[in-house]
Parts: C-alpha cells; sequence; structure tokens
C-alpha cells in the first residue's frame, strides 16, 4: 500500500532539504543553507506524525530518519559553524582557500565544527538504543541544537545588535558554544519533550509555558530570539531537574 511508505517518503524530503543545505553552507549561501534546515525540521516532525497517523511505523524508518537528521541536523549545522568561524577569523566573506598557511588557532577553529556532526552521530545513536527516551529526552536533541547554529548563522548575516554580535561571533566564543552545544548533544540532562498527547493544561504547563516565552521571544527578537528560545528550552529543563 502507498500509505505505509508516506513517512519515509516524508523522510526522505528531509534528507534533500539537509544536503541542499549542506551545499549552500559549503558556498557560503548561510540565509538559504538555514530555510532548508528549518524546513528539514519541519520535514522531522510530520514524518513522525504521519507515523502515527497512519499507523506505517517500521524498522527501516527508524533508522532513516536517524540518518537524515545525521545530514540535515549533524552535517548542515556542522559547516553552517565552519563557515561562521572563517568569517570570525579572518572576515566576512573570506574563505581559507589554503590550509597550508594556517595558524594552529586558525586550524583549531575550523576544525572543531567537525564536532557537531561527530557528536549529533553518538547521539542519534545513543537515542536508538535508550529505552530512557520514549516520552522525554536525555541530551539535547539533534534538531534543537541544529536550530541554535542556525540562528547564529542569521545573526551572522543579519547583523542587528551590534554590541552583542561582536561578542557571539569572537572566535573564542564560537569554539566554546562549539563544545557546549556538541556535550550537551551526548549529556545525561534531562530534557522536556514538546510533544502533546492531549491539550491538559496540568500535564502540558511546562510546554504551554515554554511555547509562549518562545513565540514571544521570536516575534520580538527574529534570529536573536530562535537562539534564546533553545537557550531557554535548556534552563527550563535544568530548573525541572533541580526541582525534583
Amino acid at each position: 500500500m502507498i500509505r505505509k511508505h508516506i513517512p519515509n517518503f516524508i523522510t526522505c524530503l528531509n534528507i534533500i532539504s539537509g544536503s541542499i543545505a549542506v551545499v549552500l553552507a559549503i558556498k557560503g549561501s548561510l540565509t538559504i543553507a538555514v530555510v532548508f534546515i528549518f524546513a528539514a525540521a519541519i520535514f522531522d516532525f510530520f514524518d513522525g506524525m504521519a507515523a502515527h497517523l497512519l499507523k506505517a511505523y517500521s524498522p527501516i524508518g527508524k533508522d532513516l530518519d536517524s540518518l537524515a537528521d545525521m545530514i540535515s541536523f549533524g552535517l548542515a549545522p556542522g559547516m553552517l559553524m565552519m563557515v561562521m568561524m572563517e568569517y570570525s577569523l579572518f572576515g566576512m566573506n573570506v574563505r581559507a582557500e589554503n590550509f597550508s598557511t594556517l595558524s594552529l588557532w586558525e586550524i583549531t577553529c575550523l576544525s572543531s565544527a567537525l564536532l557537531i556532526p561527530v557528536f549529533s552521530a553518538l547521539r542519534l545513536a545513543k537515542f536508538n538504543i535508550d529505552t530512557r527516551q520514549t516520552t522525554s529526552f536525555i541530551g539535547l536533541p539533534t534538531p534543537a541544537n541544529a536550530i541554535f547554529i542556525a540562528a547564529l548563522a542569521l545573526i551572522t548575516e543579519h547583523r542587528k545588535f551590534a554590541v552583542i554580535d561582536d561578542i557571539v561571533l569572537l572566535p573564542w566564543v564560537l569554539l566554546i558554544i562549539t563544545i557546549g552545544m556538541s556535550l550537551l548533544l551526548v549529556s545525561e540532562l534531562p530534557l522536556f519533550s514538546l510533544k502533546f498527547r492531549n491539550i491538559s493544561w496540568k500535564e502540558n504547563k511546562v510546554r504551554f509555558i515554554f511555547l509562549g516565552i518562545a513565540t514571544a521571544l521570536i516575534v520580538t527578537l527574529n534570529s536573536y530570539g530562535i537562539a534564546a528560545a533553545i537557550l531557554i528550552f535548556i534552563l527550563i529543563s535544568l530548573l525541572m531537574k533541580f526541582k525534583k
């Protein structure tokens, strides 16, 4: 039946979007690359929904989803970060074409971007065998990490707050962000899921509050709001952990 292939078809759209994002990021078209990462995130959301609604679960679908996420939310944000590192080190629209002339610091900064796909792969492999993550997450989900880095890429190309931009785009700040977010991917930090089983306020209070805050941030601050929303997501999860 065609119905059972619909979720996998949507996942393939995720793969296509992520692959385009990788190519665009390498070419330095960060804003358009971000658009395709966001498109991949939408497809990633709907393939799971389609599988649930159509009852079209399959072992290949699970593996295909992880492979798609590796491209769209591992490799693509890694390439975004590498280009941002280039801009930070050498100036906007300047590319590092001859690595043999680079200093150790410059090579370290550029190479650090590869931690993102590596730790994303570790995160996805861990998720597939971790039975504790059926209703919540342990460690930062790869889409959340990708969206955060995508927001930084938008900040890189569309500067709005000079002081914040100058700080965020310092090489050592990007290096700390890269290492910190990579470690969060494989951490044991419990994070709440945004999946709703019903619309009860009591059962979904944290989700409603977060979505309200995130919406307000994004509407008022645009790409800065997207990055802030991911940080709020992590902060709320930390507060929930300490409250327990």
